[in-house]
């Protein structure tokens, strides 16, 4: 029995996809409208697509917090898991994903990440491995299945791997069952940092 169905008769969780990457030529919206399209078939699961391609933030920090990143955290607030669609760049995540998540703190606490990366190579390995302990200091649980693609593999140009969808329903069923727990124990007691 999957994850959908076990928690289906629950209220949807709120599942926020974050797409990190915003360089012009990208590749990673289409593998997050692949996934937003997996997880939006499931009755136990209500998706909000956070493509920072599509926030105006700011070049530098400011002293007071911008509108734009007053809608970000809001809807980090709001969201109840999260899906983080990476690319991997040298070993490593973009900036501009690690300029959002830093714009929000207690918003990410006790809440369920999972990851779908890509990359040459490595599917973006390396850059998941940098963002678990980005979110461990955030207090996040992150999952250990994902979703990772091989873009020397022509996955990003062509049909994506079948295999893909399996891991995509394995990631969704343990977000499904992480979120659901924490959703129930931020509900009994405020989570304490």
């Amino acid at each position: 029995m999957t994850g959908e169905r076990r928690w289906a008769a629950l209220q949807p969780l709120r599942l926020g996809v974050i797409v990190g990457s915003t360089r012009p030529g990208r590749v990673g919206d289409r593998i997050a409208a692949w996934f937003v399209e997996r997880a939006r078939i499931r009755p136990d699961v209500e998706v909000d697509v956070l493509d920072l391609v599509e926030f105006d933030f700011p070049s530098r920090h400011p002293t007071e917090p911008t509108p734009e990143m007053l809608r970000f955290t809001d809807a980090v607030a709001r969201a109840e898991a999260f899906v983080v669609v990476t690319p991997e760049y040298n070993r490593g995540y973009p900036a501009s994903l690690k300029q959002a998540i830093d714009y929000a703190y207690e918003e990410w606490h006790a809440k369920p990440v999972g990851f779908v990366s890509y990359g040459s190579n490595s599917h973006g390995l390396y850059a998941v491995e940098a963002l678990r302990s980005v979110f461990t200091e955030l207090h996040t649980v992150t999952m250990r299945d994902g979703v990772s693609l091989d873009l020397l593999a022509g996955g990003a140009e062509q049909t994506l791997p079948e295999g893909l969808g399996h891991a995509a329903t394995a990631l969704l069923d343990e977000l499904g069952w992480w979120g659901v727990a924490l959703r129930e124990a931020r509900s009994r007691r405020p989570y304490v940092a």
